[in-house]
């Protein structure tokens, strides 16, 4: 069984150093933190009054990290899902916040789950977790993964500028289908055909 700290290392290392895409909404980021966490949070690194990208590139990875575990896991209250979720709603949250939550509790819902879909993990959604992993036990984690990756191509869908980072620029899977596949079993991963297919209408 992974450690937090360890679930945070490899986000960390997924998210990989300092980018600055004119076409993502999050901006400067560095270790997948971006500068508007950095914003909210005051982390003014280099002392200099303000928070803007110099702060961003001066992160280093063990505040990745620690910032990770502290605002992204410890404090939306990812410990009280089951063990088989945590991985993947952790990076999730990692890259999109309560929606990460919202993922889940649509999924619930569509498991029989009578929960709100508010993006907060209170203890309603603690249980309909609960109760939804042990009636699927070998197909929650790979239900959850392929939300995640349906979240991803809608985004997609309705926002051309964001088709990058679902498709590479080889017309392979991007960098946001890789990412939801991780946490999914490989006999539900997307052949090139079906990607294909699905991406048809970009």
């Amino acid at each position: 069984m992974q450690t937090v700290e360890q679930i945070a290392q490899e986000i960390v290392a997924r998210e990989g150093g300092y980018v600055d895409d004119p076409d993502d909404p999050g901006g400067a980021t560095n270790f997948g933190v971006t500068i508007h966490t950095m914003r909210r949070l005051g982390l003014d690194l280099t002392r200099d009054g303000v928070v803007d990208a110099l702060d961003v590139r001066a992160l280093t990875r063990d505040q990745a990290v620690s910032l990770f575990i502290d605002h992204y896991y410890q404090r939306p209250g990812i410990a009280r899902l089951p063990q088989s979720l945590r991985p993947s709603v952790f990076d999730m949250y990692v890259n999109a916040g309560s929606n990460a939550v919202k993922i889940l509790q649509r999924l619930l819902r569509e498991m029989g789950q009578e929960i709100e879909v508010d993006g907060v993990i209170g203890p309603q959604t603690a249980a309909a977790a609960e109760a939804a992993a042990k009636a699927a036990p070998d197909h929650i984690a790979d239900a959850y993964g392929i939300a995640r990756r349906n979240y991803y191509l809608r985004l997609a869908d309705a926002r051309p500028e964001s088709r990058k980072f679902a498709r590479s620029r080889t017309g392979g899977k991007g960098g946001w289908i890789k990412r939801a596949e991780v946490f999914i079993s490989p006999r539900f991963h997307l052949s090139q055909a079906q990607f294909n297919a699905r991406i048809s209408a970009w």
